[in-house]
């Protein structure tokens, strides 16, 4: 297990438990979290767990893909940070990956 840090709509912070291997979007479901929709389940279809990440485990994440791209340019709430969290696999080296749950749109 390893340590993910995720920042609720109301700015409040949690340190969870997070399975290598699962998504980060599965795993913030599986530690309570109701707010990250997450609608289509994890197959990139919508841009429910749409969330922040932190600028400095940016570039430890895989290229955005251009699904992925052009479901987050139908957010308003895009920024340069923006990933969907159903395509962010929990490694050893994301250890202590901070997100914040963007608002819904």
């Amino acid at each position: 297990m390893v340590k993910l840090i995720v920042v609720n709509r109301d700015g409040e912070e949690t340190v969870c438990e997070a399975e290598v291997g699962l998504s980060v979007m599965e795993n913030i479901r599986d530690n309570g979290f109701d707010e990250l929709l997450a609608l289509c389940g994890g197959s990139c279809s919508c841009a429910t767990c749409h969330v922040y990440v932190d600028d400095a485990f940016l570039s430890k994440l895989d290229p955005i893909s251009p699904d992925e791209n052009e479901l987050l340019d139908t957010s308003d709430n895009r920024e340069s940070n923006s990933r969907l969290s159903c395509q962010i696999e929990m490694t050893e080296e994301l250890d202590g990956l901070r997100v914040t749950i963007a608002p819904e749109d």
